[in-house]
């Protein structure tokens, strides 16, 4: 572990109201519940995509190791088990750290949520009658249901989806619902036009270096995931690592994006995002209710039905990946390539007494 702390300005004791034994137990409990096959990737992507075409991975890939994680409260690590510092892929996590970006060009007043996106982006996919109805919420909360083809992907051949049953295929944005990545991915492609620059650029400076991150952190897109920008080819990220890219990280650095939602957009006594863009993050999506913008929300126990209704989630690949927050016992618990995170969240919330 680099630190046992990750907001130096944290004064309250961590361990009250915590009983300090059952937390113990329960990272213990994770380390012993391993996702299989993650240390060939290629092999475990493969078997994991269900799309009937387009299945080619055209991301880089990182094999991934064991379970590991860390346990915060009050802004301290309290557990950790396996390696804490190894980077991994965090597949659609990534999604909700895509929205932190958003949240700096909402603070910075480059986007309003409910503005149209061609308004300030001038990007061909926003150009005809669909298109131009599109808002910054609909990209975010993934309710744009924009169809076409972006770095060779078709929106529909991504099967995840349809599994909701929330899509309102045809219908205009704002109408349905779908967890689609070559979405997201045009969510990526739209801001990285919006700020003019790579959006690692802007996640380093603008929150990860504010908030004591490491620099073993990397974002990826795709091989032909670029775009033009004065004469200059910059680099476009993806959303998710359905087909390879995304977000890597290790659980620690994880933990801090956790801690800064956690505490409203603070970092001790620095402000790096607005306490209206956090408020905004874990607001219901109308047509979804347990999802925000690109955060999965747990109001109606529909997430983890038996985690407490006070938590909010980061989760990739079907919570192997898992980034969760709840204010209400100023925790956060990150997990990488753990099986069965509900078990986790269960037995740590019942060892953390609610404020």
């Amino acid at each position: 572990m680099r630190e046992t702390r990750v907001d130096e300005a944290a004064e309250n004791d961590p361990w009250e109201g915590v009983d300090a034994a059952a937390l113990a137990r329960a990272a213990r409990e994770q380390a012993e519940r391993p996702v299989p096959g993650v240390e060939d990737m290629a092999t475990y992507l493969a078997a994991q995509v269900a799309d009937s075409s387009h299945r080619e991975v055209v991301g880089p890939l990182l094999d991934g190791a064991g379970p590991s994680g860390v346990i915060l409260r009050r802004g301290r690590v309290v557990a950790s088990w396996g390696d804490p510092n190894r980077v991994e892929m965090a597949f659609s996590a990534t999604k909700s750290v895509l929205s932190l970006v958003a949240g700096v060009a909402f603070d910075d007043g480059l986007l309003t949520l409910d503005e149209p996106v061609h308004r300030t982006v001038g990007l061909v996919q926003f150009a005809d009658p669909h298109g131009r109805g599109i808002t910054w919420r609909h990209l975010l909360d993934q309710t744009s249901q924009w169809e076409g083809v972006l770095w060779g992907k078709p929106t529909e051949v991504d099967a995840q989806s349809t599994r909701e049953g929330t899509e309102s295929p045809g219908g205009p944005p704002g109408a349905g619902w779908a967890y689609n990545d070559v979405r997201v991915n045009l969510t990526a492609l739209a801001l990285t036009v919006l700020f003019g620059r790579p959006l690692p650029d802007v996640l380093r400076t603008r929150v990860m270096d504010p908030i004591g991150g490491s620099a073993s952190w990397s974002w990826h897109g795709y091989r032909t995931s670029q775009v033009t920008l004065d004469g200059t080819r910059v680099p476009v990220v993806s959303g998710g690592a359905h087909w390879g890219g995304g977000l890597w990280i290790d659980a620690l650095d994880l933990a801090r994006i956790g801690h800064l939602c956690l505490s409203g957009g603070r970092h001790g006594d620095r402000r790096v995002l607005s306490r209206r863009w956090i408020d905004a993050l874990w607001t219901p999506c109308p047509v979804k209710p347990d999802y925000g913008l690109s955060w999965w929300l747990n109001d109606d126990r529909t997430v983890w039905p038996a985690a407490p209704a006070t938590g909010r989630c980061a989760r990739g690949n079907g919570g192997s990946h898992l980034l969760w927050v709840d204010p209400a016992r100023e925790l956060v618990v990150s997990s990488r390539w753990g099986a069965a995170v509900e078990n986790l969240l269960t037995e740590v919330s019942a060892a953390v007494r609610p404020d």
